[in-house]
């Protein structure tokens, strides 16, 4: 070997040596992309409040006035820019969107996502372009179950703890309803929302019985006329729904003349978002979830997060927080404490990977609840979720809700390795309630 190769090798064994201990360098500015509805019948009702709580809380990090412990700048102290995006048109819109994102545009991270159908079919081709991403609300459990992930998180619970918990408000508030139906839209998430409703009902109320004229419309049918009849000419006492966007609110217009409300105890998982936006319209009586702790349910939770959100929420927006603001505002904040410690541990602005990392199995303090990232190998939160009964506040002339009841996420959401069907069929075992 002359003096010259061996040089040339010693020098790359040093590069190479300094290459791994060598601290994290700087970054100035980190971009994420946020989709949400942003046009169409999900945009007023989810899709511009999520917008809304994903923005006020990324000004607050890039100022640096998030409430303790959350108060220094940035993700791992570079400043966040964050890049709007419209999640109507499609899951082929939306996978297409994607790979722009990611390839073209070279985000650094996608934080958002309403619907199930997007994330259903997105979660392939978040693993196989290799870029961190974070699910902030859809609700389907197929996304982990039915396969690893290594570059998904979602921080908040999946559908099943909303079924599981309606199911438990019915058992402990209305222990003698003996027939129940629903009324779901006809794609993943409703029949999900479904499916894990009249498992669970079967677990802790056997003694009540399943109608047999099950209802799936089609997602932002709109009208739903014939529904409303069939509905009211049913024996069932109850009635469960997962609609969302406008659907919800469609449907609890033209049910409620009709005296739908009247006749049936209406259990509405997903109702919360509802209640501020349709006022004193809001029916009185209405079983409320709202995909966890989230909006008008945790109103009166006394918190420094909470009573900042709610207050900077109302002083920007002019009205409360909902579900969705919360649940984005919540990803986005996991986001940062994810950069913030990897970016701590490396001793600079961290890799993907170290990022990842640090995500992986994370617990944290959101602005209404306890996160932990407890499923999935460290991938899937958990949360408590809660229920309410609709009641229009007279001395405040505003929505409210009574009877709030707070089930725990180790009641409610299956353990880490069991499918929500597999769990709930069993019994739920271990389920601490």
């Amino acid at each position: 070997m002359t003096t010259k190769t061996w040089m040339g090798l010693a020098g790359v064994s040093v590069a190479a040596a300094m290459a791994v201990v060598a601290p994290a360098t700087a970054k100035d500015s980190v971009t994420i992309a946020v989709p949400a509805f942003l046009s169409g019948p999900a945009a007023g009702p989810f899709g511009v409040p999520a917008r809304n709580g994903a923005e006020m809380v990324i000004d607050a990090i890039n100022a640096g006035k998030l409430p303790a412990p959350y108060d220094s700048k940035g993700f791992a102290g570079a400043t966040v820019t964050a890049d709007f995006i419209d999640e109507s048109g499609g899951n082929t819109k939306q996978v297409a969107e994607y790979r722009n994102l990611v390839q073209k545009r070279g985000v650094d991270a996608v934080v958002g996502y309403i619907s199930s159908g997007s994330c259903a079919a997105l979660a392939p081709v978040v693993e196989e372009l290799k870029t961190l991403t974070v699910f902030a609300v859809c609700g389907t459990p197929r996304v982990f179950e039915d396969g690893a992930r290594q570059y998904i998180f979602r921080t908040m619970s999946h559908a099943t703890a909303d079924n599981v918990a309606a199911a438990h408000y019915i058992k402990d508030m209305f222990p003698d309803i003996k027939t129940y139906t629903g009324i779901n839209q006809n794609y993943a998430w409703g029949q999900d929302s479904w499916r894990d409703f009249e498992l669970s009902m079967k677990v802790l109320m056997p003694g009540s019985k399943q109608s047999d004229k099950i209802q799936f419309p089609k997602i932002f049918a709109g009208q739903y006329g014939s529904e409303i009849s069939a509905l009211s000419l049913d024996e069932a006492e109850l009635v469960h729904s997962s609609f969302w966007d406008g659907d919800l609110e469609g449907f609890i217009f033209q049910a409620t003349p009709r005296g739908l409300f009247k006749q049936k105890k209406v259990v509405f998982t997903v109702g919360g978002t509802a209640a501020y936006r349709l006022g004193k319209k809001m029916p009185d009586g209405l079983i409320l979830g709202a995909r966890g702790p989230y909006g008008i349910l945790v109103r009166d939770r006394k918190t420094a997060l909470n009573e900042w959100f709610i207050n900077t929420y109302f002083d920007r927006y002019g009205t409360y927080p909902s579900g969705p603001a919360y649940q984005y505002a919540q990803a986005v904040l996991a986001t940062k404490i994810a950069y913030d410690k990897a970016g701590a541990a490396a001793g600079g602005f961290p890799t993907q990977d170290q990022v990842i990392a640090s995500f992986k199995g994370m617990e944290f303090e959101s602005f209404s609840t306890t996160v932990k990232l407890a499923l999935a190998g460290g991938h899937q939160a958990v949360t408590e979720n809660v229920y309410g009964i609709t009641k229009w506040n007279a001395e405040a002339a505003e929505p409210g809700v009574t009877d709030v009841k707070f089930y725990p996420a180790e009641c409610v959401m299956p353990p880490d390795g069991q499918t929500s069907v597999e769990w709930i069929e069993k019994g739920m075992p271990g389920a601490k309630c």
